[in-house]
């Protein structure tokens, strides 16, 4: 018994180890269009659909204007205030035909049929069949030089290694392996016709001869020193973790699979609720998000929650002329569903072919009220206001003047507990520290601190009327009286042994980093700024060309995407980039557009040259943005100290075990 006392003593401890160096991914919400009505009959209607220009989440392929993937609700028997009746929602997928990035028909790199599966892009083992896919993993037309020896990581556990070339220079062979192993190789010879290797392999998911990568080698060269090959075009499906979808299966709430032939649609069995103020999972990553809102009010909006680490693209609507976008068609915007609340819009205007006129390129946005996250009137904690800025959160230093903003960093309502000398990590170099507890336990000193410098402290009495600390500030670009930081201490406890305080309600701003906007700035391309108290208007002096085929920066993060397309047509759509996780550098050389075919080329093993890729030299930067929007107080309370001490947790976590196991050794 006293073995086995031990060694869970011992595992436990290893879990703590281990637990202590973990952290919680980020997570990128997209949002789909909002729905706003008196219940969910006055909602539908005859019936509502959504698709991939409304979804940015759900598969787009912008040059061959292809979408696969639609969620629909209907009008059914059993739809009543905030419920949906029985086969009410109904997800449907179609395969289609998009083309190859590397887009050469005559070396039969044409058109490859593709499926969006819940806002993932898979690949049908046969092409006119729903029931088997595979996810995409990459297809690139990037040059990528190869050394004898080098081995280029695919992803997923894949990759491709160039064995040799032969002495005339010719041919090489190639290595396609899977986390390791050898799956197949081939000579190419780059100097009779189609250089391309098609790997087509048996017995995936009971089909044979199924292509799972093709490679296109454009030449091969033996020089004096290094034998190469260049590689131009690359095609790769996850074959490995190819998945049968089966008239039983269930996906989440939708639960009743129907597979005809191209076309997969699944729908919900039982009645769904939209629960407000909550989420409402729905499938596969999929969910309803509804409003904490009366109950003769129905507000939501569909959406996808993206924690694979890398940088997303959040598109708007696409467009084909003028048009304008808010927060209803362009994820990207700012909006607060529980308050209904927008303040950006883009609009293009002006336009003659794919030129817009001076002008005629209008971004405007206008401060708006919103409530705080710990929403308590009676305690002051009511509303305050809010600017979305190139689809950022800023409040401004004057309610009503939209010239000098701060970013928002935390606007919380969660419950967290400090300990004397607990220092609270508020993200962009902000923290809170609970000082002392008085001995009656009605009262806790904090400090409030930025980059380690103290900035203000407190002494806050939570026996007496409102326990609210506003921290105010002077000299915030030339405003005084800013205030830049709100706390709310629920109660105060001084036990035996620790002293607690316990927090409910943080709200902060970035006011080291506040800026000043003036008539005579520049953002990008809208370079023509108004200002008229509340509003802030800018827009081109000088024409914007919408290049077709590429991607045109308008102001602060925000592009528009034109697709390939004859002059005679014109097609595009403004974006952002948002970035999840810690990147690598490896995933970084490219954005990962959300239902876009074009994936990531990571970076070889070796010695490897990659002359046409780019790297996003804003990830780190959007990386910063995001993680106050992101970060958990409670995650983050002891961040300071482990920074310090690096590694400190383990080494205890294995003192302790050396110690579990002399007590084992000693009781035997």
């Amino acid at each position: 018994m006293k073995r086995f006392a031990a060694v869970t003593l011992a595992a436990l401890m290893l879990l703590t180890v281990f637990a202590s160096a973990a952290s919680a991914a980020d997570t990128l919400e997209i949002r789909g269009p909002v729905f706003n009505g008196s219940n969910i009959d006055d909602i539908v209607g005859d019936g509502i659909t959504i698709d991939a220009t409304q979804f940015a989440a759900f598969y787009y392929d912008i040059d061959d204007n292809v979408t696969t993937e639609t969620l629909s609700i209907k009008n059914v028997a059993g739809n009543n205030g905030n419920v949906i009746g029985e086969g009410g929602i109904v997800y449907s997928t179609k395969i289609q035909k998009v083309d190859y990035e590397y887009d050469k028909p005559s070396l039969g790199w044409d058109n490859y049929s593709l499926l969006g599966f819940f806002a993932e892009k898979y690949i049908p083992l046969k092409s006119n069949s729903a029931d088997k896919l595979a996810k995409l993993v990459m297809d690139s037309d990037d040059k990528i030089t190869l050394k004898t020896g080098d081995t280029l990581d695919l992803g997923e556990g894949y990759s491709l290694q160039a064995r040799q070339v032969d002495v005339d220079g010719e041919k090489v062979w190639l290595e396609f392996d899977k986390d390791g192993e050898h799956v197949d190789d081939e000579i190419v010879d780059v100097g009779k016709g189609d250089s391309t290797w098609d790997v087509e392999l048996d017995d995936i998911q009971d089909e044979d001869d199924v292509t799972v990568m093709k490679v296109h080698v454009n030449q091969v060269f033996q020089g004096a020193v290094d034998s190469v090959a260049q590689i131009e075009g690359i095609w790769l499906i996850d074959y490995a973790n190819a998945i049968k979808i089966e008239s039983d299966d269930e996906f989440g709430e939708l639960n009743d699979v129907s597979i005809n032939g191209d076309t997969l649609n699944i729908t919900n069995e039982d009645t769904f609720t939209l629960t407000r103020d909550s989420t409402n999972e729905l499938a596969e990553g999929l969910s309803f998000k509804v409003a904490d809102t009366p109950s003769n009010v129905l507000r939501f909006y569909l959406a996808k929650d993206i924690t694979e680490p890398g940088t997303y693209e959040i598109r708007g609507s696409v467009a084909s002329g003028p048009a304008t976008w808010d927060a209803s068609n362009f994820a990207g915007f700012y909006y607060d569903l529980d308050d209904n609340v927008q303040t950006e819009n883009l609009s293009v205007s002006k336009l003659n072919g794919n030129v817009i006129g001076e002008g005629g390129l209008v971004y405007q946005t206008s401060v708006k009220e919103v409530d705080y996250e710990y929403n308590k009137p009676s305690l002051g904690w009511d509303q305050y206001p809010v600017i979305g800025f190139f689809a950022e959160e800023y409040i401004p230093l004057k309610s009503n003047s939209a010239d000098k903003l701060a970013k928002l960093i935390m606007d919380n309502d969660d419950k967290i507990t400090l300990k004397t000398g607990d220092t609270l990590d508020l993200g962009e170099g902000y923290s809170l520290q609970a000082r002392q507890v008085d001995v009656d336990g009605e009262k806790v000193w904090l400090e409030f601190d930025k980059d380690g410098e103290h900035v203000d402290d407190e002494i806050v009495n939570v026996g007496e009327g409102d326990s609210t600390w506003d921290v105010e500030l002077d000299d915030i670009q030339d405003e005084d009286d800013v205030t830049v930081m709100r706390v709310h201490v629920n109660q105060v406890f001084q036990g035996a042994v620790d002293s607690v305080a316990q927090i409910e309600g943080i709200w902060l701003i970035d006011y080291a980093n506040a800026i000043k906007i003036e008539s005579d700035d520049e953002f990008g391309e809208l370079n023509s700024v108004s200002i008229q108290g509340s509003t802030l208007k800018i827009s081109n002096d000088d024409t914007f060309t919408l290049t077709r085929d590429s991607d045109q920066d308008i102001a602060e993060g925000m592009s528009f995407k034109i697709a390939d397309t004859p002059s005679s047509e014109l097609r595009y759509y403004p974006f952002v980039t948002k970035t999840v996780g810690n990147v690598t550098d490896n995933n970084t050389s490219e954005n990962k557009p959300l239902g876009n075919v074009t994936e990531n080329v990571t970076a070889p093993t070796e010695n490897v040259t990659t002359p046409d890729t780019t790297e996003d030299v804003n990830a780190s930067d959007d990386t910063d943005d995001e993680t106050p929007a992101t970060t958990t107080p409670e995650t983050n309370k002891t961040e300071e100290k482990d920074k310090e001490s690096p590694g400190f947790g383990v080494v205890l976590g294995l003192v302790g075990l050396v110690g579990v196991v002399y007590l084992v050794r000693r009781n035997n």
